[in-house]
């Protein structure tokens, strides 16, 4: 099977042949710019869908009356679509009409000048009608034309200059910025849907992998060799932020612009706000992090804002039960936001259990053991990893916890309970809340090391019926 890339090519080179123009657009021109190894190629071309049709074996009408072919080769996906100007945008995400263009026109109707570069693979020649060789090299993000067209358009446009900025190192370009400050509200327009895959891809850990080959220099502009120089790496906590200085925090998700102003008591948290506990944490995401781990750091304080409260006689700050009230919070955002209900839970299980570690020392082995091997628990450790190296640094608890699950691991005969519900009916349990409340405290005996065979679970469930 080819490459993706050696696929994207010959496509590009059957189109021409045909005798079309054809080019790879957007943002795989950009990520091969930047040394990075692009995840899909888009193409563009003069060919109408009709006639792309014809010239590929297996092609998916996708979105064919905006002139958009999804072309099947070497069971790989590739965009191909008709050069387009569009016009007459009503609801802020989609044109009610479409007209084909020219390759220039295509290219400055789309949305920042680092995603409007064309090029060539066959001639290996870049093609930049909007700059967009200028603002990669000095790492700005820019829209072609005027921004607040341009963001009119698409209101999620808004959305993704912060994610472009974050994810490729580079900064906002100061009157786009001023656009994004004051069409802020329009976020409020789009899709959870949308927004939610843009957020996850905003605060997504570093990303590792991307690198790949850049273009050949001999093919880049000859002044100051930035292109291909360096591997732009993304930063979750300066999403974060740029989120909140742009204004789109505060109608993306209220609940966590909230935790801006809400102060914590420095003895264990001398990092201020909680908003800045959380920046630390996400700053300290490893790479290789669950891809849920983002959202269980956002999320596990979400309540501190409703539930502070100060005591004026020591003055410090408290937030009872914020862990509980946050579980609840959290599932309504993540509801909100068309999570899935896979998602949800273990995001929800983080934010609900993570006070419990630092008890961590002090629990009975049974409880300690169930914490250990709840499904959860790798994600709830790591949470409370950088919970730990987000505050005070002190990370005794994680290191006592881990030890713990390496111990257990070591006696995988505690890890599968002693018996089951069918069992307790057949030894004369009736059936009812009972059995569960007898196998709860079977299981406890058994994490404790009291009870350690079935045998002993049996002689155990006997003596209970005869009392």
């Amino acid at each position: 099977m080819n490459s993706t890339r050696e696929t994207a090519k010959e496509i590009v080179a059957r189109l021409q042949h045909a005798g079309f123009a054809a080019f790879w657009v957007g943002g795989c021109v950009r990520d091969f710019l930047l040394g990075r190894e692009p995840q899909d190629f888009d193409i563009a071309t003069d060919a109408k869908p009709e006639q792309v049709e014809k010239l590929f074996h297996k092609t998916i009408p996708v979105g064919k009356k905006f002139g958009v072919i999804i072309v099947v080769e070497d069971g790989q996906q590739f965009q191909v679509a008709t050069f387009r100007a569009e016009a007459d945008y009503q609801d802020g995400r989609r044109p009610e009409k479409v007209e084909f263009a020219n390759a220039e026109a295509d290219a400055v109707r789309r949305d920042f000048t680092v995603n409007g570069l064309f090029y060539d693979p066959l001639t290996k020649k870049i093609h930049d009608w909007v700059g967009g060789e200028k603002d990669l090299r000095a790492k700005i993000i820019r829209t072609i034309g005027k921004p607040e067209e341009r963001f009119g358009e698409d209101h999620l446009r808004l959305l993704r200059a912060v994610r472009f900025a974050v994810q490729l190192g580079f900064q906002i370009e100061p009157q786009t910025f001023a656009a994004i400050q004051s069409l802020a509200p329009k976020i409020k327009l789009i899709s959870a849907e949308r927004v939610r895959d843009e957020l996850i891809k905003l605060f997504a850990p570093p990303e590792a992998g991307r690198a790949g080959s850049p273009l050949p220099a001999a093919h880049l502009p000859a002044d100051d060799g930035a292109h291909g120089v360096t591997r732009p790496t993304s930063s979750a906590a300066r999403g974060l932020v740029l989120l909140r200085d742009s204004g789109l925090l505060e109608h993306i998700l209220p609940e966590l612009a909230a935790t801006i102003h809400c102060e914590q008591s420095p003895d264990y948290h001398p990092e201020g706000s909680v908003f800045n506990h959380i920046c630390l944490m996400l700053e300290k995401m490893p790479a290789d992090a669950n891809e849920l781990l983002p959202w269980a750091v956002l999320l596990h304080d979400i309540a501190k804002p409703v539930t502070a409260e100060k005591d004026l006689a020591t003055g410090k700050i408290h937030f009872y039960g914020h862990e509980k009230v946050g579980a609840e919070m959290a599932e309504e955002i993540l509801r909100r936001l068309k999570f899935s209900n896979r998602q949800m839970e273990e995001i929800v299980a983080c934010v609900r259990h993570h006070m419990q570690f630092k008890d961590v020392k002090l629990m009975r082995k049974a409880t300690l053991r169930r914490l250990l091997l709840r499904e959860t628990f790798p994600l709830e450790l790591e949470l409370h990893r950088l919970d730990s190296l987000g505050s005070h640094g002190d990370l005794a608890h994680y290191d006592f916890c881990v030890a713990a699950a390496e111990e257990l691991k070591q006696q995988p005969e505690i890890l599968p309970p002693l018996l089951t519900g069918d069992d307790l009916l057949a030894l004369g349990v009736p059936r009812g809340k009972r059995i569960g409340e007898l196998l709860h405290e079977l299981r406890d005996q058994q994490l404790a090391e009291e009870i350690k065979s079935a045998d002993a679970a049996r002689a155990w469930i006997k003596r209970m019926l005869a009392q």
